[in-house]
């Protein structure tokens, strides 16, 4: 391999590796690789970027080796425009080149990476999210964790006695819900479930594509934790079913937060914006959505936060720069949009 490397797919490929990418900045999501590609080029700016950054997980193995594959978790800077700052890139490249040469897969890979200022390590909700879906990609065994999971979630052990499930069986039971009839588990479960369980399995199947049968009973519970004023719950309920198959039903949930006194509440908003981002993509909603964030009172860097947060999300991005020249706004969003500037 030269060091005339123009891409990371460039660097995998010359090590005769298999690659895959992910984006988990916000959710769990593959690229694939012409988009990823596109990405690397500049051609196209990064889909979900968040505080600045493309958050990238590159899984890569030796297809001639047994051994498990290899991940790199990385942090890019991305522009104005959301595309990838490819000097932090090629910087990167180099550093992989000079510390592996051609050896991407060797023993002495192991750790010589650890202090490189691209690298990070994702919380332990994400990364168990992570290790949970690369197994279902893979076609491997779960866990030691699931079946105990399994288990609890089946009604088994008593929903009170949560103490022993750990993280990675949630994630791993959350990650095969098309598996050993673990949908219907968690439909006849969620109800029971103690927060201190709702809230790590609502962090796991934020990256599912809940089907429409979960997402129905979401938006039940959802409803009920805004009449009840319930933020904690209906937080687990929003981040459970933000990357449902059925957006539709996402999108009335999100309608009806918006209706109600919670839609004020600052945890509420970041979350929609944070999760939901995908419904905000309409654009009378996204509208609705920045007025609720303008009236938000409790804290002052709310409204220019998610509005810089949501700005570089490309698909959001002409809609938001559309409202600051509609005319039909409320005095107090003209007001925040104003501060944007002064």
């Amino acid at each position: 391999m030269t060091e005339q490397i123009a891409t990371l797919g460039q660097l995998l490929d010359g090590a005769g590796t298999q690659w895959r990418a992910f984006d988990i900045g916000r959710h769990i999501t593959k690229l694939d690789k012409k988009q990823f590609n596109s990405i690397e080029q500049a051609q196209i700016p990064y889909p979900y970027p968040l505080a600045g950054h493309a958050w990238i997980a590159i899984q890569f193995w030796d297809t001639s080796a047994s051994k498990e594959p290899y991940v790199w978790f990385l942090k890019f800077p991305v522009d104005e425009q959301s595309k990838l700052v490819c000097a932090s890139r090629d910087h990167f490249a180099n550093m992989v080149i000079e510390a592996l040469g051609n050896d991407l897969t060797s023993d002495r890979a192991e750790g010589k990476l650890d202090n490189n200022p691209y690298v990070f390590t994702p919380n332990a909700n994400k990364l168990a999210a992570f290790n949970a879906q690369l197994k279902v990609l893979l076609k491997q065994p779960a866990s030691q964790y699931y079946e105990y999971a399994q288990m609890y979630f089946s009604g088994k052990l008593g929903f009170d006695n949560w103490q022993s499930v750990a993280v990675q069986g949630i994630a791993d039971f959350a990650l095969r819900l098309e598996h050993d009839n673990n949908l219907v588990s968690l439909e006849n479960a969620w109800e029971h479930l103690p927060l201190e369980v709702l809230q790590p399995l609502s962090a796991m199947l934020e990256h599912v594509k809940t089907p429409t049968s979960l997402t129905e009973l979401l938006s039940k519970f959802a409803f009920d934790a805004i009449n009840n004023k319930d933020t904690i719950a209906l937080i687990c309920a929003l981040r459970a079913a933000s990357k449902s198959q059925a957006q539709g039903l996402t999108a009335e949930l999100v309608d009806k937060i918006l209706a109600s006194e919670i839609a004020l509440e600052s945890d509420v908003l970041l979350t929609i914006a944070g999760r939901c981002f995908y419904v905000l993509e309409e654009p009378e909603r996204l509208h609705v959505f920045m007025d609720k964030c303008a009236h938000h009172q409790g804290i002052d860097e709310l409204f220019p936060s998610i509005f810089a947060d949501l700005v570089a999300i490309p698909a959001i991005r002409p809609h938001l720069l559309g409202l600051l020249r509609k005319e039909n706004r409320s005095e107090t969003l003209a007001r925040a949009i104003g501060r944007l500037f002064s």
